[in-house]
C-alpha cells in the first residue's frame, strides 16, 4: 500500500507541475485509478493533494478534476467532504466547461448524499457527523446553483443549473408512486416521501417548502419565456 501511496503522490505532483498538458491529464487519470483501487481510508489521506489541482491554469485539468471528484465521491462518500469546496468553487469557474462539469458531478453527489441520509435516518434514526457535513456542503451547492440559474451568464451553464432545479423540485415533491422504484444501477429513487422522520439538519417540511419556492421561480421564468434566449425559453417551457 505504501508503494501505491507514493505512486499516487508522484502522479498528483506531475498532474500539478508538469509542463505538458497531456502528461498532466494522463497523470491525473492514473492517480484517480489508484485512489479508487486502494482502501478508502488510505485514499482519504491523499485527497488534500488532489484538491491542490483546483488552481491548475488549464481548464481541461480542472474539468478532469471535477470528474475525478465525482467518481471518488460516489465510491467513498464518507471521506469526500474535503473535496466539496473545490466543486463549489468550480461552479464559478471562468471556463464554462469546468462550471458545467461541476454541476453535473455535484448533482450526482447531491442525490447520493440524499440516498445515504435516508438510509441512516430511516434505519438508524440518526445521521453520522460526516454525512451532516456533506449535506451542509450540498446545501451550499444548491444555493450556488440557484444563483447561477438566476444570473445572466453562459446559456449552456444556466441550462444545466435549471435542470438541477427541476430535479430538486421532483426530489422534494411528495410522490408515493416513486417509493422503491429501482434505478438502472440497482439503487433507489430518492423522494422526500421516503423520509420517515426529521432531523436537525434535514426537515422534510422545510425542504418541500423550498422546492415549492423554486417551482414558483421556474413558473415566473415561464411567464417571461418570450424574453429569454431561444434555447433557454424552450427548456423552461419543456420543464
Amino acid at each position: 500500500m505504501a508503494s501505491s501511496r507514493d505512486q499516487a503522490l508522484s502522479l498528483l505532483a506531475a498532474a500539478n507541475n508538469h509542463g505538458d498538458l497531456a502528461v498532466k491529464l494522463s497523470s491525473l487519470r492514473q492517480a484517480r485509478d489508484i485512489l479508487l483501487a486502494i482502501d478508502p481510508a488510505l485514499a482519504s489521506e491523499l485527497l488534500p493533494y488532489l484538491a491542490e489541482l483546483q488552481s491548475s491554469p488549464e481548464a481541461l485539468v480542472r474539468k478532469s478534476l471535477a470528474e475525478t471528484i465525482e467518481e471518488l465521491g460516489l465510491k467513498m462518500l464518507e471521506h469526500s467532504c474535503v473535496l466539496m469546496p473545490v466543486l463549489l468553487a468550480f461552479l464559478r469557474d471562468v471556463d464554462s466547461m469546468v462550471a458545467k462539469q461541476s454541476i453535473i458531478s455535484g448533482t450526482k453527489i447531491f442525490c447520493r448524499v440524499l440516498e445515504e441520509m435516508t438510509v441512516q435516518l430511516n434505519i438508524r434514526g440518526k445521521i453520522e457527523r460526516w454525512l451532516e457535513d456533506m449535506w451542509l456542503s450540498m446545501l451550499k451547492f444548491r444555493e450556488n446553483i440557484v444563483t447561477t440559474a438566476m444570473e445572466p451568464g453562459c446559456i449552456s451553464t444556466r441550462l444545466l443549473a435549471l435542470k438541477f432545479l427541476e430535479r430538486y423540485v421532483l426530489l422534494f415533491t411528495p410522490d408515493n408512486n416513486e417509493l422503491g422504484k429501482p434505478l438502472p444501477e440497482g439503487g433507489q429513487v430518492f423522494n422526500v416521501s421516503r423520509l420517515s422522520g426529521s432531523h436537525s439538519i434535514i426537515d422534510p417540511v422545510l425542504l418541500m417548502s423550498e422546492a415549492g419556492m423554486i417551482l414558483d421561480y421556474l413558473l415566473d421564468m415561464l411567464s417571461m419565456a418570450s424574453g429569454l434566449p431561444g434555447c433557454l425559453a424552450i427548456a423552461v417551457i419543456n420543464w
